[in-house]
C-alpha cells in the first residue's frame, strides 16, 4: 500500500484487491469497509479504505468467516491467533514434505555422481502422502491406467461439457476406499425427509446445523439445496465424498461462502473431491497447498493434474473451464450432444 496516492471506484478496487465487486460490497454491507462518496454519489476508496480492505481479504485467505473479521478488526484477535495457528501447521506439514523430498534428491544425486542411474521415480514419491488412488480410466477414455500417488484434501475436477469428467468422479469414488460420489440427485430430494433425516441423527443435525449458521454469518442464502449438500458432506475423515456440480443450486454468495467454510474446517470433513466450472469455487489465485486440480481435457486425453500457476501445463485449459456463478445459473442443464458412437 505504500506509495499509493489516489483513489479508486468501486469495481477498480475489487479488481485491484483480486475480489469480486460483489464480495466488496458486501464488506460495505456488513460495515466491515467504508468507502467515501463523490459529489454524484459514487463510491470511491482512498487509502486508508483500500488497506482496510486488503486487511479482510487477508483475513478471509485464513478462512474467517465475516463476523470473525470483524471480531478481529475491532481488536479480539483470538480468531486470528487460531487462524494463524491452523496456518501454520499446515505451512509447516508442507514443509516436512519438502525436506524429505530434498533429501531423496540429494541421494540421487549423490548416485549419479557415483555413476548410478537412479530411480527417479522417488522424486515423486518422496513428496507425496496419504491414500493414492489407481484405476482404469473409463469410456471416453480408452482404459489408460490413471493414478494419483496421494489424495489431497481437496482436489477440484473440472473439464469442458463432454470431457467424461463425470464419468471420471464416478470412477474415483468407486475406486477411492471409503468412496462416497453426491450426484445431482440430491437437489430433487424431499427437503422435509433431509430435514427428518437431520432430527433423527442428532450428531449429524448438530454438524450440519454448526456447518449452516457459519455459512450464513459468512453471508451465504439458506436454501433446500445447502442443506442438502451439507447433509450429503457429514461424514467421517478417512472418507472420501466426490461431488458433481457442487455449486448448483448456489448462488453467488452462497458459493464464496461455502468455499471458506470447506477450507476452514478440512481438518474436520471428509477428504473432498469437487467438480465445478464456478470461478467462486475455484479461484486459482486462492488454491493453496494441501489442494489439487484435475483437467479432463476437451480432447478427451487422460485427466491430468494442473498447477495453479500461470504458465503451467493447463492452466490456460483449467482458466477458460471457469465461469461466474451468474454464467453457470444461465447455462445450468445444458448438456453436451453427441452422435452415437458405432
Amino acid at each position: 500500500m505504500t506509495g499509493f496516492q489516489r483513489s479508486l471506484k468501486h469495481a477498480d478496487a475489487a479488481s485491484w484487491l483480486g475480489i469480486s465487486s460483489k464480495a466488496l460490497r458486501l464488506y460495505e454491507d456488513r460495515g466491515l469497509v467504508t468507502p467515501g462518496r463523490t459529489a454524484a454519489g459514487w463510491r470511491v476508496y482512498d487509502t486508508a479504505a483500500l488497506a482496510r480492505a486488503a486487511d479482510i481479504v487477508a483475513l478471509r485467505q485464513l478462512g474467517l468467516s465475516l463476523m470473525e473479521v470483524g471480531r478481529v478488526l475491532a481488536g479480539d484477535h483470538r480468531d486470528l491467533g487460531i487462524a494463524l495457528e491452523t496456518h501454520q501447521m499446515v505451512l509447516k506439514a508442507r514443509q516436512e514434505g519438502l525436506v524429505v523430498a530434498m533429501a531423496k534428491v540429494q541421494e540421487l544425486r549423490r548416485a549419479l555422481s557415483e555413476g548410478q542411474m537412479p530411480a527417479l521415480a522417488g522424486v515423486l514419491d518422496a513428496a507425496g502422502s496419504g491414500t493414492g488412488v489407481a484405476l482404469d480410466l473409463p469410456w471416453p477414455w480408452g482404459g489408460e491406467r490413471f493414478v494419483l500417488k496421494s489424495l489431497a484434501p481437496l482436489t477440484f475436477i473440472i473439464g469442458p461439457l463432454g470431457s467424461g469428467k463425470t464419468r471420471l468422479a464416478r470412477a474415483l469414488a468407486d475406486a477411492i476406499p471409503g468412496g462416497r460420489f453426491l450426484g445431482l440427485e440430491r437437489l430433487e430430494g424431499d427437503s422435509a425427509a433431509v430435514a427428518d433425516h437431520l432430527v433423527a441423527d442428532v450428531a449429524l443435525g448438530r454438524r450440519v446445523d454448526a456447518a449452516r449458521d457459519w455459512l450464513l454469518d459468512d453471508g451465504a442464502s439458506d436454501s433446500p439445496a445447502l442443506m442438502a449438500l451439507l447433509a450429503g458432506l457429514a461424514g467421517e475423515q478417512d472418507e472420501t465424498v466426490v461431488v458433481d456440480m457442487v455449486e448448483d443450486g448456489l448462488d453467488h454468495a452462497t458459493q464464496a461462502a461455502l468455499i471458506a467454510y470447506l477450507r476452514r474446517a478440512a481438518s474436520s470433513l471428509p477428504r473432498l473431491m469437487l467438480m465445478t466450472r464456478s470461478s467462486a469455487i475455484l479461484d486459482l489465485a486462492a488454491v493453496g497447498p494441501g489442494e489439487a486440480i484435475i483437467l479432463c481435457p476437451a480432447n478427451h486425453s487422460p485427466p491430468t493434474l494442473v498447477a495453479p500457476y500461470p504458465g503451467a501445463p493447463g492452466y490456460e485449459a483449467v482458466a477458460t473451464c471457469l465461469a461466474t456463478p451468474e454464467v453457470r445459473a444461465r447455462t445450468a442443464g445444458v448438456v453436451a450432444a453427441r452422435a452415437a458412437v458405432r
